[in-house]
């Protein structure tokens, strides 16, 4: 069967939630080989095995942390070349696709980004995209080279398929370009205790209808019931209300969880374009003839500040 290469994305040898999602995948077209580089690469080697990667390729040097993006261009290039695989698998974060389409240039093949499902072709892996703000969905295939393809977040379940997991040591050379941009410092961010919002199993958000910093509250109390990540619309963020870092849609991020729940969100095509391929969407707004009622699953007509809070005791009482 052939190799699928799969680049791990993963905190200190903890591996996230999307590269466990393109294991799954890259297993419905071939054996997933996994690429995990930098500090604590060696570490992922459990968590990969255990979700079907039949072999760890690891590599770690200074490269990594103190310069942005082509050191693990060059790394991922030195994985395809020993490998020769069938595809090349990338979560689809800011990070990840600039690696992709880097990688996608040097190998001379196409590349297809934002896959938000992935199956076995005749000639080549297919991928489904969604268009136009998710007005549509597309099927592709990359018809030069080796498929480079970026995978959404919460595309794929988590599915536990052990497999060996052997590690290998990968052997990278460097090029001129590697050292071009250097990271000169860099602060942690202040932790929510709230899911990723692009990995969130769940997202609430707060439009201009929440009127308000200070009545996020209400959003981040239903967050916070449900476990959920929350969201922001440009009209929020633009206004103060929230930070940039939350802002879903086509200038902000592109989330695609298993149920979304907008508040005080009209539905302008710019906010649609960073959530429609949610799986169940779900709002509250006061105005029926508001656009996001177009694409919703379930509508509900009213006051986000009457409707929000009896939602988050509602929950809170199911919980128990």
């Amino acid at each position: 069967m052939a190799e699928i290469l799969v680049y791990v994305d993963h905190v200190d040898g903890a591996v996230r939630k999307p590269t466990l999602e393109l294991l799954t995948l890259a297993r419905r077209i071939g054996e997933p080989v996994a690429v995990a580089l930098g500090n604590g690469a060696a570490d992922t080697a459990a968590a990969l095995a255990e979700h079907g990667a039949v072999k760890v390729l690891t590599a770690d040097a200074p490269e990594f942390a103190d310069y942005l993006v082509v050191p693990k261009v060059d790394a991922l290039q030195a994985a395809y070349e020993a490998v020769s695989p069938a595809a090349v698998l990338v979560p689809s974060s800011a990070e990840g696709k600039e690696i992709a389409a880097r990688l996608a240039v040097r190998i001379g093949s196409g590349i297809i980004t934002d896959a938000v499902d992935l199956e076995a072709g005749d000639e080549g892996p297919v991928a489904t995209q969604s268009a136009f703000a998710a007005s549509f969905t597309t099927k592709s295939r990359v018809s030069k080279g080796t498929p480079v393809i970026t995978v959404k977040p919460n595309s794929a379940p988590v599915e536990a398929a052990p497999a060996a997991g052997t590690v290998e040591a990968l052997t990278v050379s460097f090029g001129a370009l590697a050292t071009g941009t250097k990271v000169t410092g860099r602060t942690p961010r202040e932790s929510t205790g709230r899911p990723e919002l692009t990995e969130a199993a769940i997202v609430v958000s707060g439009g201009r209808g929440v009127n308000g910093a200070e009545n996020f509250a209400i959003i981040e109390a239903l967050a916070d019931s449900l476990g959920a990540a929350v969201g922001a619309s440009r009209a929020a963020v633009d206004a103060g209300w929230y930070p940039h870092s939350n802002q879903v849609g086509q200038t902000g991020k592109s989330v695609s969880p298993q149920l979304y729940i907008a508040s005080g969100i009209s539905g302008a095509i710019q906010h649609r374009a960073g959530m429609q391929t949610s799986k169940t969407i779900v709002a509250i707004n006061k105005d029926a003839e508001a656009p996001i009622f177009d694409l919703v699953d379930y509508g509900v007509v009213g006051d986000l500040f009457d409707v929000v809070p009896q939602l988050t005791e509602e929950v809170k009482t199911r919980k128990g």
